[in-house]
């Protein structure tokens, strides 16, 4: 990307043993060219870690962040409530319910705590809905992400 020096989308997961499920995510990213980063932060473990990550995105050149999370799905809340940087919250399946807790807990954050939510486990779509936000601040990516999507 133009003017671009590192890393435009930070992948954050909750857990090592998530990594595998954000393939989809990684392999859309690189087939756009998109610098990209990926950490590995718990939001019930270590809270101020994650805060921490999300007050420094913008200042470190993040555009967006993708957040992916399991059954109460923290993350992309806590993240979302400490940058004014685009969140898109990527639930993850399993719990009881199979992962529709972790969605519902994406999409019910409160007024002031904006997360774009994709479906379950679309750890796909979510490097897309980033992309889609990154093609309106870096023109020369719009028709990589057309063809990609087929439009």
């Amino acid at each position: 990307m133009r003017g671009a020096s590192g890393p435009l989308v930070g992948v954050v997961i909750g857990s090592e043993s998530d990594r595998p499920r954000l393939e989809g995510a990684f392999r859309v990213l690189e087939e756009l060219g998109i610098p990209h980063e990926a950490e590995v932060i718990s939001a019930h473990r270590e809270p101020a870690r994650a805060v921490e990550y999300a007050r420094s995105a913008a200042e470190r050149g993040l555009k967006v962040i993708v957040a992916a999370a399991g059954k109460a799905a923290a993350l992309p809340g806590v993240l979302a409530g400490s940058t004014h940087l685009p969140v898109v919250g990527l639930p993850l399946s399993g719990g009881a319910l199979g992962g529709v807790e972790a969605l519902l807990s994406v999409s019910e954050l409160p007024r002031g705590v904006p997360v774009a939510a994709v479906g379950i486990d679309a750890a796909g779509n979510a490097a897309l809905l980033a992309a889609s936000i990154l093609a309106l601040l870096y023109p020369e990516l719009e028709g990589r992400l057309r063809s990609l999507r087929g439009l």
